[in-house]
């Protein structure tokens, strides 16, 4: 996400706060919030995706993703 954009939500932001946001407004909030969180989401999984843990043997084993509890 390029820094326009995340001044752009902080901006939205401090207005919502302090006047209110327009309907449209807030629809651009919620875009992108979405979006952000999905690149989060995303450069989060590659680090963790990075990660090797050390064994007591000395060798290295890649994290694995644990499944969704219902």
């Amino acid at each position: 996400m390029e820094h326009e954009q995340i001044e752009r939500i902080n901006e939205l932001a401090r207005k919502k706060k302090t006047v209110g946001l327009t309907e449209a407004e807030a629809l651009e909030q919620a875009r992108l919030r979405a979006q952000y969180l999905r690149e989060f989401r995303a450069n989060m999984e590659a680090t963790l995706q990075a990660v090797r843990v050390e064994q007591p043997d000395g060798s290295y084993k890649p994290l694995v993703k644990k499944e969704k509890m219902n």
